[in-house]
């Protein structure tokens, strides 16, 4: 079979599980210049690899779909079960919950559990989670089986990303990177829409029905692909840092969440807010210290290069952004416009699709010419969709709305093929899993943020605009005017930070 990196040097051998000794040892050694990424990948036949990288990013495509799905059903989710909209908004918050929980601990899973392993039990978890919302008796089940999903997708998502780093040459992981790109990208922007269809049409129930089969197809693809040694080694589970993590970003992302209510209900808010501030303190404190005997969590080390510290800022502007946009739109276009549910996910498709077919073109791009030229434009045209989406009001042609949607879609395109890549190119590869799951762990905090940001201001500003006497559609959209700009503020500091990204030295 043919063997991808043919024609280029050899790959270097398979690692071997490390010894405490060596992990001792190379933990002591104090901060310096990052290690060298090396140049090339382990040899896999190109038949096994793309399986590999296609198993795992069709598995992160159903999880991160499934993040937003339900987004366009929670009404009739409420009303099959009774409960109010606080309660249903749980389903959302605690998917949001768990994958901040999780995520952080990926860093320890990938290091100390094979490829293979994390695979089968991430797809079991999703597949379990979503067999359990299909006969769901009670709320409180339903809200179970979105925990189990959440934990399959927070073990995906940075396993996708760590093995595209390890195992894709050097030469094609721009490429590659834009196709995952789509995965991270596409899969909230066509949720609603694939939502709005099936809940039109049938039960909300036929959400997770559909999602079945496709798991369980995954789940089977990687089973046959994945047969690759793994460099696992027997690290130490720190269950302080666990507790600490766990307070940390679940009690942050909780606050984020219900950080609208703060000025009615300020108590849970607040509390939530302080004890994740004081846990992160602490978490970052004690990881420090434990990193010089490699018996940390989540290694910080990768914040020491500045393209990656810049790259998980723009990331979290990126998914802030992109989940804010998605959930304002909806609601200002169906309660201010009239407009249905399937009139807005139409409208949502458009960009969802441009973003499919550019993600490998910039990808390329990437691959010859580095991060800047993917990088710069793409946070300009996120900008750009962002202020011209103030620009909207009640009479803005629908077709006007799609085109900024689409320039919005393709500099999100730009940013998410290139950030990654960016992120974890000058940081030594044994770090890798720890860098996937701090990217990842901000993309969930990003995006809990900027759907918070979005959501308080536009609601804030239309009630008040009510409550003097205006008409719901001109509070709808002078909110929404508002909470663009704040999206236009933040994604143009994104700009700033695209032009500090700099290209890792390729070392052949």
């Amino acid at each position: 079979m043919t063997n991808i990196a043919e024609g280029e040097a050899a790959p270097p051998a398979p690692p071997t599980s490390a010894t405490p000794a060596d992990t001792a040892a190379t933990s002591a050694v104090p901060p310096g210049p990052p290690a060298p990424v090396p140049a090339e990948a382990p040899a896999l036949p190109r038949r096994q690899l793309v399986g590999i990288i296609g198993a795992l990013a069709l598995g992160a495509f159903l999880m991160i779909l499934n993040e937003t799905v339900l987004t366009v059903a929670l009404p009739s989710i409420m009303a099959d079960y009774g409960v109010s909209a606080a309660a249903g908004q749980w389903l959302t918050t605690g998917f949001l919950l768990t994958m901040a929980v999780v995520i952080p601990t990926t860093g320890f899973l990938l290091q100390r559990f094979p490829m293979r392993a994390l695979f089968v039990f991430a797809l079991g978890s999703f597949l379990a989670g979503t067999l359990l919302a299909i006969v769901a008796p009670v709320f409180g089940v339903l809200l179970a089986a979105r925990v189990l999903q959440a934990v399959g997708t927070a073990i995906v998502m940075p396993l996708l990303m760590s093995t595209t780093l390890t195992l894709v040459p050097l030469r094609h992981r721009g490429t590659v990177m834009g196709l995952n790109s789509i995965v991270i990208a596409v899969g909230p922007a066509i949720g609603p829409t694939v939502s709005g269809i099936v809940v039109n049409s049938l039960s909300w129930h036929w959400i997770f029905v559909g999602m079945t089969p496709l798991a369980v197809l995954i789940l089977v693809l990687g089973i046959v692909f994945i047969k690759i040694p793994s460099a696992t080694r027997r690290v130490p589970l720190d269950v302080p840092s666990v507790v600490l993590s766990v307070l940390a970003f679940g009690g942050l992302v909780y606050a984020i969440s219900i950080f609208g209510d703060v000025l009615t209900e300020p108590v849970l808010p607040l509390a939530g807010a302080a004890i994740g501030l004081v846990s992160l303190a602490a978490f970052v404190a004690r990881q420090i210290g434990l990193a010089r005997t490699g018996g940390e969590l989540l290694n910080l080390q990768p914040f020491a290069n500045r393209t990656f510290s810049l790259s998980v800022a723009m990331i979290m502007i990126a998914m802030g952004t992109l989940l804010g946009t998605v959930v304002i739109l909806p609601i200002f276009l169906q309660n201010g416009s009239g407009l249905s549910t399937l009139t807005i996910g139409m409208m949502l498709l458009p960009g969802g699709l441009v973003q499919v077919a550019v993600g490998p073109i910039f990808g390329r791009v990437f691959d010859r010419h580095g991060p800047r030229p993917v990088l710069i434009p793409g946070a300009l045209m996120l900008a750009l969709g962002q202020w011209l989406f103030t620009t909207i009001h009640p009479d803005t042609a629908l077709g006007l709305i799609v085109a900024f949607h689409t320039v919005f879609c393709i500099g999100l395109a730009m940013l998410m093929t290139g950030l990654l890549s960016a992120a974890l190119s000058d940081v030594p590869q044994r770090l890798y899993g720890h860098g996937s799951a701090i990217f990842n762990t901000a993309q969930q905090l990003g995006g809990a943020i900027g759907t918070t940001i979005f959501v308080t201001v536009m609601s804030t500003v239309a009630l008040g605009r009510t409550d003097g006497g205006a008409p719901l559609v001109d509070g709808l959209f002078e909110g929404a005017h508002i909470a663009f700009l704040v999206g236009g503020v933040l994604a143009t500091i994104a700009v700033v930070c695209s032009l500090f990204v700099t290209r890792a030295p390729q070392r052949h």
